[in-house]
């Protein structure tokens, strides 16, 4: 629960304003009534036992902290249930984020002093008995004070180091996308060299406006770290390469130590070495300080545009992490990608031992068979060249030698058909026919081969189906994960669009005509059609048009929008009977329906009303009744395709601004609990994303995005915006994407 403006807590502290705010507590700005002092007073709301014990041990140590570029932690306290909080100093001034927007790149040196220093206070952190690790370093934890002083501040993420054998239980570790290493991500160990790579990261944004390639990304091999010098070649070579020496995946490739980091970041300039706190920079200039105090109450948006421009700050809070961060890391870092090649390494090397294995066996068969003459009948014996016949043979001597030529066998595979269409990631099993001997029996053998869909990622069948103009005209395409095998579903005469797969994975509705990706069409009728593009079906052509439509998880009914009343309003239609058709919505004028997605156990569906000129969320039972709005983002944005997770534990949806232009936002809330009725925007860090759809098992979205060459291709990724793949790189334009359930083996 948010603290009010003006209330006393602890009997000291008199709340002033909040400064931000998130799912684990929020940060004020607080008088402290006893000294007459600001302080920073930040929010834990975890209290259980463990917590509240941890969380005294480690504020404890923190307020034991003294350094000239760290604040100084005064108190602690905790109250009942109602949460935990650190008293921290308030340090006056504009955060790094803010510089970066001002001025745009920071000039070299300046960038150096701010390393020199943030490597200072990390190098006192690190060498504490025992050590301790921010785990948090980004722009907006950089603070430049009136006189130009730099401080690390936050220590919301801040963790008491345990050694290898001493995994820690509690806490939870936060990542911010560009900033944060790969070992940060999972439960590998972090250790010091976790916060130099996050210093490493922040130089680099601050001297090229771009936030760096994600880390867990670079670790999985599918992004590489674009060179400093390429994004702005001012920086000299020397500094550029101790940055990215800094931001190593591997850790054994970093500076081992602050100390080493700043003795590179110096050496590029030629600076000598300074005692902690000497390094300034330009103090912020008083419109500046203004402009910082004004924006206390916002959180600002840490990801930077690709091509440098100002970003938009987000209105909707971030969140404010714990103190406790610790959690199960018991074993080092190692790059996904050298596990991946491990593996590979063992494989082959576990081949060769089989065939070793086997070509040995053969020998000692071959041996037995030819040194045990009694082992096999004479008369077989005697058709195999390599075994010697036996003494009691009667060889019949013929003019010229023939050889008995072993039977050979064809492998006889059944054409494809729609139900078993071979790919790349499916098993097929085919039975051997052998070509008989001239004279000896025949016996036929026929089977068929059986083709079972293989598991992929994300746990559906491993394809993807999308809309695409790469014909001229939009089709719809099926898509291997690689992107390989594209196989073009429809072929309707006026284009087809918005494909929603049955829960089987064996047939598709869409829509008809489909001139491109619109936000409405009219005139459009639903069809389907089977996976591979046979059986062909119109389910509904009722006049005004029918479209947005989204297939039932028990496969009765589709739920779609239509225009056969005058305006948008949500209908059902029953798959089995196609001349059941149900409205659900009966809006007013000027309040529409649209773009109906169900609950994993179709009970519900989540679905956009259109009131007051902007989109928002609404949810409904499957029936219509009990309508209610579910998020409430004001006049200022529009909220719009929502998206219902498999496991029912979110509702993600695209967030738009209303009276200007914005990229749209990826936003959450809770798909169970209704309590708020604010969206938290996700920390993706990509230009554009829309269109989202969950694979089968949850882990990932497949979404529509902005390709190289500026035009729509179709991405997927993680949830938290790792293992990014794009999976269409035809120039023409590709959209909504949905992912294909697993389908039921034969």
């Amino acid at each position: 629960m948010t603290l009010d403006k003006g209330i006393l807590i602890h009997n000291r502290y008199r709340i002033v304003d909040i400064l931000g705010q998130g799912g684990m507590g929020s940060v004020y700005r607080a008088i402290d009534e006893n000294l007459g002092v600001s302080v920073a007073l930040k929010e834990n709301l975890f209290t259980t036992d463990e917590y509240a014990r941890q969380f005294r041990l480690e504020a404890v140590i923190l307020a034991n902290l003294r350094h000239p570029n760290l604040p100084r932690v005064s108190d602690h306290f905790v109250l009942g249930d109602m949460g935990q909080y650190l008293v921290m100093d308030f340090i006056e001034g504009e955060d790094l984020r803010y510089r970066m927007e001002r001025v745009g790149m920071l000039a070299e040196e300046e960038a150096v002093h701010i390393g020199a220093s943030m490597c200072d206070a990390l190098a006192y952190l690190h060498t504490r008995k025992p050590p301790i690790l921010h785990r948090d370093i980004k722009p907006g934890n950089v603070k430049i004070s009136p006189d130009g002083h730099i401080f690390l501040v936050d220590f919301g993420l801040a963790k008491v180091y345990q050694s290898a054998s001493q995994a820690t239980t509690t806490g939870a570790r936060a990542m911010t996308p560009g900033y944060s290493p790969p070992e940060q991500y999972g439960t590998a160990r972090t250790d010091p060299r976790t916060d130099i790579y996050s210093l490493g990261a922040t130089l680099y944004a601050a001297l090229t406006g771009v936030i760096p390639e994600d880390g867990l990304a670079r670790a999985m091999d599918n992004a590489q770290l674009t060179p400093l010098r390429k994004r702005n070649p001012k920086i000299s070579r020397k500094l550029a390469a101790a940055i990215e020496k800094a931001m190593a995946v591997d850790p054994s490739d970093r500076f081992q130590t602050a100390e080493g980091f700043k003795t590179g970041l110096l050496a590029s300039k030629s600076l000598t070495q300074q005692a902690p706190g000497s390094y300034k920079i330009i103090p912020p200039p008083p419109e500046a300080l203004e402009s910082s105090h004004e924006e206390q109450s916002t959180i600002v948006d840490e990801n930077l545009p690709v091509n440098g421009d100002k970003p938009p700050r987000a209105k909707i809070p971030g969140p404010v992490p714990s103190i406790l961060s610790s959690d199960h890391e018991d074993q080092p870092f190692v790059s996904p990608l050298k596990r991946q090649k491990e593996r590979e390494r063992k494989r082959r090397l576990a081949l060769v031992r089989f065939a070793l294995y086997t070509g040995l066996l053969l020998l000692i068969l071959g041996g037995v068979l030819y040194f045990v003459p009694g082992l096999l009948p004479d008369d077989v014996r005697a058709m195999v060249p390599f075994i010697a016949p036996t003494a009691t043979q009667t060889l019949t001597p013929t003019p010229v030698p023939t050889q008995t030529i072993p039977p050979t066998f064809t492998a006889t595979l059944e054409e494809p058909t729609a139900t078993n269409t071979p790919k790349p990631t499916q098993t097929m099993t085919p039975t051997f026919t052998p070509t008989p001997v001239a004279g000896a029996p025949t016996e036929e053998l026929v089977n068929t081969p059986t083709l079972v869909p293989a598991p992929m990622l994300g746990g559906g069948a491993g394809q993807i189906a999308f809309a695409s103009t790469r014909t001229g005209i939009p089709q719809i395409f099926l898509a291997d994960l690689n992107g390989e095998n594209a196989f073009q579903v429809t072929n309707m005469a006026s284009g087809a669009c918005q494909p929603s797969w049955s829960p089987d994975g064996m047939k598709m509705v869409f829509i008809s005509p489909c001139p491109g990706n619109e936000d409405k069409y009219k005139n459009t009728s639903l069809y389907v059609i089977n996976a591979d593009g046979t059986g062909l079906i119109t389910l509904d052509a009722s006049p005004g048009g029918n479209f947005d439509p989204s297939w039932s998880p028990d496969g009765k009914t589709i739920a779609f929008t239509s225009l056969r009343t005058g305006q948008m309003e949500i209908f059902t239609i029953d798959v089995d009977d196609p001349d059941t058709v149900t409205q659900i919505t009966k809006g007013a004028s000027q309040f529409e329906s649209r773009m109906p997605r169900w609950s994993p156990d179709a009970s519900q569906l989540v679905y956009v009303v259109k009131r007051l000129g902007v989109y928002q969320i609404w949810l409904m039972n499957a029936d219509g009744t009990e309508q209610k709005q579910i998020v409430r983002s004001g006049v200022q944005y529009s909220d719009y395709l929502p998206e219902w997770s498999p496991k029912n534990d979110l509702i993600i949806f695209n967030q738009r601004c209303a009276t200007k232009f914005c990229n749209p936002y990826l936003m959450s809330i809770s798909a169970t609990d209704h309590s708020s009725e604010q969206g938290l925007r996700l920390p993706i860090s990509i230009a554009f994303i829309e269109n989202i759809d969950y694979s089968p098992d949850g882990f990932y979205i497949a979404y529509e995005g902005v390709g190289e060459a500026g035009n729509m291709d179709i991405f997927y990724m993680t949830l938290s915006g790792g293992d990014r793949v794009r999976l269409s790189t035809d120039p023409a334009q590709d959209f909504q994407p949905t992912w294909r359930p697993a389908t039921p083996e034969p």
